[in-house]
């Protein structure tokens, strides 16, 4: 589909890279992974066609389409949300538009009889077909599905795009990307701005999608689940692995422990040739096998390392003064703006344990870490406990960074002890290495300003950190080192992240926010994820399962408490049915929408092949797209039937 030739891009004195040379598959699904600043980005912009290399071809074939999300993109202001996600279909409002004008002209001749009304009525039939062939009349249906798997309720589709923040604003440039269903698909960093959901939700439609993926991501688990190919770019080469991320891995140990080998032996080579040059370089007798070893030495070609592993790099908060037993303690904690954001919040974190904050956007997590700063009212109680230091990262810490100091000196002042004697190891690791530490802080990218925000805070005196979305601008190694220093963290430590890969092993605890409501639930983040896909929830908060908040202490006589268990038993049972039913109605909407997701595929399939000439008047596949076409609408039909039974359900808790 894709073929890349000896590619080179040059921006400074060496090269970005060169020589990459690849081929990219219909049924590929390629992670592009490598050091920030490697090139990742800028392979992604030359494939799309947004920037040219310095030499080199890609090729693709002409009516070949490409989808490309980039990182940073301008936005509209001037629409709804439906109204931005449908212009992923102005190409068929524009087939639309031409079809109804040569309907137009044929209602207003009457030279039935002519060479002309037959070529005008042939070129109308052939656009109606082609029209009907897209499956224009399935798009509502596809935006909904798009924009609801994303994360938007039905009730934000006609607000205005400007009510959003950029990170939803970017889901809609997503929506309309997947909804023009290219035969390439380019996503740089695509989840950085989705919650778990919506990020589980991506990987589904990636893998049913029949276009090819090439995509940066730095979470593991996403790559993991979506890619069965690695492309790594490093020390100017692109290297093609044919394998997941994971198995990617461990050949990349592998391989990178075989140059070291090889750089060690052609160091000693190098060095042998020296001392003998060194040697013998007065001596008469000797003069030509030393300008042979001359020679020898000017021929090596250097043999280069990949980029020293700093993974293994590790951070300690400094001491700071024991906590209360408690440090969080809320007690029907309310908040609400034009709405209630959650209600009847109630928990209790302990001392030393490391707690997940997980949601949908907008259900609360960053608005009860405010609470708990103190930054915004609220109703209730909520009490920080005895001797609390709190260290608090948020994407707008990076803005109280004084711009007059370079990256080395930020950090040069807060560091004390022995970690000072690591300072540019620690700014390696998070993407600050070599010349990057002298620059000023006021020339730092906002993604470059968390980082730093986020390295001067590892090296604070704290007993309670709370990072809202740390992981945003770091790179898997760096998110390791983050890992490891808040996992040997003595304090408390509070997370609102969807990396579910960094979560892992990390959390104890999941606090979940839906629904206006704060949910517990003990365990690792799988342990919260396996027990949701057990009770088939398809919604964070939904209220369909039972949390601690219903156990409370029952105080009054024997017969109280025999009608309470009774009650709670018929709730019980009522609530098992409940379930049920809901279960029953969520297989039915899955199995709707694999079957919608295959027939549109198959239609893609024979709309390309109806395209041939060849084919064109092949009956069989003519018949086949009719049927199909047919029981695809029929099954759309069926699918709102049942979203709406499922609805209503769903209602009823």
């Amino acid at each position: 589909m894709i073929s890349v030739e000896n590619l080179k891009v040059e921006f400074g004195v060496k090269p970005l890279f060169e020589g990459a040379s690849f081929v990219v598959n219909t049924k590929d699904r390629i992670a592009l992974v490598g050091k920030n600043g490697a090139g990742k980005s800028t392979l992604l912009k030359i494939i799309a066609g947004q920037q040219h290399p310095t030499s080199g071809t890609v090729s693709m074939p002409q009516d070949t389409s490409v989808g490309y999300l980039p990182q940073v993109m301008r936005l509209s202001d001037e629409t709804t949300v439906r109204e931005e996600a449908q212009k992923a279909f102005a190409d068929v409002a524009a087939l639309k538009q031409h079809v109804e004008e040569l309907e137009r002209q044929m209602g207003e001749r009457t030279d039935y009889e002519s060479d002309s009304y037959m070529m005008l009525v042939e070129r109308y039939t052939q656009e109606h077909e082609r029209y009907l062939m897209i499956g224009a009349d399935n798009q509502e249906a596809q935006l909904e599905r798009t924009l609801m798997g994303l994360g938007f309720g039905r009730s934000d589709f006609e607000r205005p795009t400007n009510e959003f923040s950029g990170g939803w604003r970017m889901r809609i440039e997503l929506a309309k990307i997947l909804l023009q269903r290219p035969d390439v698909l380019l996503l740089d960093e695509p989840t950085n701005h989705l919650d778990i959901e919506s990020i589980q939700w991506l990987e589904q439609f990636l893998a049913a999608s029949s276009s090819a993926v090439i995509l940066v991501s730095h979470d593991r688990a996403f790559i993991n689940n979506v890619c069965n190919r690695t492309l790594e770019i490093s020390c100017g080469q692109i290297i093609d692995y044919k394998v997941k991320y994971d198995e990617y891995v461990v050949l990349r140990k592998e391989r990178r422990e075989q140059q070291l080998r090889a750089y060690e032996n052609q160091q000693k080579e190098i060095q042998d040739m020296r001392q003998f040059i060194e040697r013998f370089r007065y001596q008469a007798t000797k003069a030509v096998q030393v300008q042979q070893k001359i020679k020898q030495l000017e021929k090596i070609v250097p043999i280069e390392v990949d980029e020293v592993d700093n993974s293994s790099l590790h951070l300690k908060f400094p001491p700071c003064l024991r906590s209360g037993d408690y440090p969080v303690i809320c007690e029907d904690v309310r908040k609400e703006y034009a709405h209630v954001v959650f209600d009847h919040v109630n928990l209790t974190i302990k001392r030393g344990e490391k707690v997940a904050f997980v949601g949908k956007n907008g259900e609360g997590k960053s608005t009860l870490v405010k609470c708990i700063m103190g930054e915004i009212p609220f109703e209730g109680h909520l009490k920080i406990g005895h001797n609390i230091q709190i260290g608090y990262f948020a994407q707008n810490q990076a803005q109280l960074l004084d711009e007059s100091l370079t990256v080395f000196q930020t950090i040069d002042n807060v560091a004390k002890g022995d970690i000072r004697l690591k300072i540019r190891d620690i700014l390696g690791a998070f993407m600050f290495g070599g010349e990057a530490s002298d620059k000023k802080v006021k020339v730092l990218s906002g993604g470059e300003r968390s980082r730093l925000a986020m390295i001067r805070l590892l090296l604070e005196p704290v007993n309670l950190l709370i990072l809202d979305e740390p992981t945003n601008h770091l790179d898997m190694t760096s998110k390791d080192v983050l890992k490891d220093a808040i996992r040997a963290f003595d304090g408390t430590a509070i997370v609102v992240s969807h990396d579910r890969e960094f979560l892992d092993g990390l959390v104890t605890k999941v606090y979940e926010f839906g629904g206006g409501r704060v949910r517990e639930h003990l365990g690792g983040i799988y342990d919260f994820l396996r027990s949701r896909q057990i009770q088939e929830l398809n919604e964070l908060g939904n209220g369909a399962h039972g949390t601690n908040e219903t156990l409370g202490t029952h105080t009054g006589n024997g017969n109280d408490g025999i009608k309470e268990v009774r009650s709670m038993k018929n709730d019980y049972a009522a609530h098992k049915e409940q379930q049920r039913r809901q279960r029953k109605a969520e297989r039915a909407v899955e199995e709707s929408e694999r079957k919608i997701s295959e027939m549109e595929r198959r239609l893609k399939e024979l709309d390309d092949l109806l395209m041939n000439p060849e084919n064109a008047s092949d009956m069989v596949l003519v018949t086949e797209y009719t049927t199909t076409k047919r029981a695809l609408d029929e099954e759309v039909e069926r699918w709102e039937q049942l979203s709406e039974e499922l609805e209503t359900i769903t209602n009823e808790q």
